[in-house]
């Protein structure tokens, strides 16, 4: 059962749900809260490589560690987003939700009217999670997009699960993105 405006309020005054910093009252919606983008963001080099082969691990981690870079922007400036380019990003705020709840992330509607999509899969939150969203943008549309930080980029909702998972996120052996403070690259080549 997703959580209504109430019930964000009630768990984040239970610990059960972390925004920070605490979000305005004009961020919550029925039964949403709007995130905000910061000012970092990793994009692609133009490398020479003819191809990313998924199944190799040594091609999966040359694309995070010699493919992408960090760019940080001023808080005056602007990041643009070309049509058809693909770019990380990540929220202002640092989330952390309880190992009996999952979190959702969705796009603006009147954003993606303009071509912007903020995830291309990675829209869930796991239970345990605790740290900064990564944002998966890409310009579907034709002109090239201006994104500047601070701007209401999308939106997380909360729902309920059964029962408190056995496997929160940041318990998991591995968890590749746990605690994250900057856009992340692929780190599936970490997985055996």
């Amino acid at each position: 059962m997703r959580l209504s405006d109430q019930d964000i309020l009630a768990a984040m005054n239970q610990g059960r749900i972390v925004i920070d910093p605490i979000p305005s009252d004009d961020c919550f919606g029925s039964f949403s809260v709007d995130v905000r983008l910061s000012n970092v963001f990793q994009t692609f080099r133009h490398v020479k490589m003819p191809y990313l082969d998924l199944s190799d691990q040594e091609s999966l981690y040359s694309v995070s560690e010699a493919c992408m870079e960090p760019l940080v922007i001023g808080a005056n400036e602007q990041f643009f987003l070309h049509p058809g380019e693909f770019a990380l990003g990540m929220t202002q705020e640092r989330i952390g939700i309880a190992d009996d709840l999952v979190g959702w992330l969705d796009g603006r509607s009147s954003l993606a009217r303009v071509g912007l999509m903020v995830h291309i899969t990675a829209h869930s939150i796991d239970p345990g999670w605790d740290g900064h969203i990564t944002f998966e943008f890409f310009n579907a549309g034709r002109l090239p997009l201006a994104l500047n930080p601070g701007l209401r980029i999308g939106a997380i909702s909360f729902e309920t699960l059964s029962s408190r998972t056995t496997r929160p996120y940041g318990s998991k052996k591995g968890a590749k993105y746990f605690r994250q403070d900057a856009p992340l690259s692929s780190r599936i080549h970490q997985e055996r």
